[in-house]
């Protein structure tokens, strides 16, 4: 009988091939069964092995096809990179337009002043003061829906705000609903704070309102969060029918939501917190409107929950700088946030309308109005092995792993995000990803 320690052996064994290149990113484990049979264990101490690497982050499973080496340890759970030197970047989402610079600078011209910078450097606190609070829900309106002054919270960044909205909403120990493909930063901040996230199962229009009971029958959920506007990864945007059972449910089991809202800005629908203000909490921040290096997280918070999430913006230390209210405040207040939101959207359409064109005959999910798209591969392709060789070629993806919060649980997909590259690097990115597509694999290696 093998001990307890046999399996973290086996794991270890394996470990050591992926490091040291005998297996390679792409490479296909085999079925638990076999790997059973060819080491003289039995399938539920292999289940064990492919657990512990899954756990690692070693390897990826991808529904119906198999484990496959993802070549990329992580470390205390599922974590994101940052920004690298590759030369088109797919992965990051910052939209940066040509002339965004200048309109900023022109925004902030008096700012540098002694008055007017002595007063930004000041200590700031999480609800900010009162006339950055009346811009800040005047900005936020959207489609009929104006959030009351008083309901706000700042913070520094989108994440903040999503950590803090969380740490108020769900117990240390607690479980939150969120779509089984989500935002991959949630799960970081999940863990960090000591809460379990329930993947819920989705269809085209979003989260299913039986999939939150079915959970909530099994074990109480504190809580969900959602992106219902432009969801990252898979683009969509939930109708009007889904938003409405989505809220019933919600209702009737007490749940509160966390409502991330940062990509809202690029469609028209207005956020969930229209149809139901003391159920919601809404996400939002001037990363993507903006510059990721000049940034506001907004909370939208129902008056009940407001003292428990300034608590916990205080707690985290997650409080803004005088400074970013400062210079986010003349950007609201003149329109300039306005007018990029305005040149965004346009230039997001425009890059979409270029994928759909250089990826025809691909299935791709996208929203018109969206920074990026997701790319079922065909059969030839595994979600791992493009990704590598996609780096090879000094483009960078992101795999259906890094969105999927149950591990083993991935579709065969890659997202691309659209925002970074200048267009020729996109168009450029573009063909190369269409001509792997349509090589596959194999073929597509051997002609280099």
């Amino acid at each position: 009988m093998m001990s307890k320690s046999d399996y973290l052996r086996l794991a270890d064994a394996i470990a050591a091939d992926i490091a040291g290149g005998a297996l390679k990113p792409g490479d296909r484990l085999p079925p638990q069964r076999n790997f059973a049979y060819e080491r003289g264990i039995a399938v539920s101490t292999a289940s064990r092995v492919y657990a512990e690497l899954l756990r690692r982050g070693l390897v990826v499973g991808e529904v119906g096809r198999g484990t496959f080496v993802s070549g990329e340890a992580k470390q205390g759970g599922v974590s994101v990179g940052e920004p690298g030197g590759i030369r088109i970047d797919f992965e990051f989402n910052y939209p940066i337009l040509p002339t965004q610079t200048a309109l900023i600078a022109r925004s902030l011209k008096g700012l540098e002043e002694i008055t007017a910078l002595d007063a930004a450097l000041r200590q700031a606190t999480s609800i900010g003061t009162p006339a950055v609070r009346s811009i800040g829900a005047a900005f936020l309106s959207q489609g009929g829906w104006t959030p009351a002054p008083e309901q706000l919270v700042f913070t520094s960044c989108g994440r903040q705000s999503i950590a803090a909205a969380l740490a108020a909403v769900v117990p240390t120990g607690g479980r939150c609903g969120v779509e089984a493909l989500t935002y991959p930063f949630i799960k970081g901040i999940a863990a960090r704070l000591g809460i379990t996230l329930v993947p819920l199962a989705m269809d085209e229009n979003g989260m299913r309102p039986d999939a939150i009971q079915k959970a909530h029958r099994e074990a109480h959920l504190s809580g969900l969060y959602i992106q219902p506007a432009v969801q990252n990864p898979l683009g969509t945007t939930m109708p009007a029918a889904r938003r409405t059972d989505l809220l019933r449910v919600a209702s009737e089991l007490g749940l509160p939501i966390i409502e991330d809202n940062v990509y809202g800005f690029l469609d028209d629908q207005p956020p969930l917190a229209a149809l139901a203000p003391d159920t919601c909490l809404v996400i939002d921040s001037l990363s993507k409107k903006v510059a990721p290096g000049l940034t506001l997280g907004f909370i939208t918070v129902p008056l009940r929950l407001h003292e428990s999430v300034k608590a916990a913006v205080r707690s985290g230390g997650w409080t803004a700088s005088g400074f970013a209210f400062a210079a986010t405040q003349r950007m609201m207040e003149d329109g300039t946030v306005a007018e990029l939101v305005g040149l965004k959207r346009l230039d997001a359409r425009a890059r979409q309308n270029l994928a759909a064109d250089r990826l025809a005959g691909f299935q791709i999910q996208a929203n018109k109005n969206s920074y990026h798209l997701w790319l079922t591969l065909p059969a030839q392709w595994r979600s791992q092995s493009f990704v590598a060789a996609a780096a090879r070629r000094d483009i960078a993806l992101t795999p259906s792993s890094t969105f999927a919060v149950t591990p083993g649980h991935a579709p065969n997909a890659v997202r691309l995000a659209l925002a970074t590259p200048s267009m020729d690097q996109l168009d450029s990115g573009l063909h190369t990803l269409a001509a792997m597509l349509h090589a596959g694999e194999d073929d597509f290696d051997s002609t280099e």
